[in-house]
């Protein structure tokens, strides 16, 4: 598994394109993932031709076991982010 940091992300941007310095670069990364959370934020759904399409999913309180114990408890009703890869981004892999 490779892993790929905002930084990483960073400096791609400053090695293909020479306009910007690190610093810019590095704040041009960072404002697209603030819109991109800003955006799940507010319920909507972020959608990135090519490659993919963030949206967040609700899920409801339901019941669950505690697996050390066995003891019943309720789990909270949460919200998690979702990312679906679109089809030119999965054709591109094979």
């Amino acid at each position: 598994v490779q892993r790929m940091t905002k930084a990483d992300l960073a400096r791609i941007v400053y090695e293909r394109h020479g306009g910007l310095s690190n610093r810019e670069a590095a704040r041009l990364v960072e404002v697209i993932f603030e819109s991109i959370k800003r955006r799940l934020g507010d319920g909507d759904k972020v959608q990135i031709t090519g490659f993919g399409t963030f949206l967040v999913r609700h899920k409801r309180e339901r019941r669950g076991r505690n697996p050390q114990t066995g003891e019943e408890m309720l789990i909270q009703p949460r919200s998690s982010v979702v990312f679906r890869p679109s089809k030119l981004f999965g054709d591109a892999r094979r």
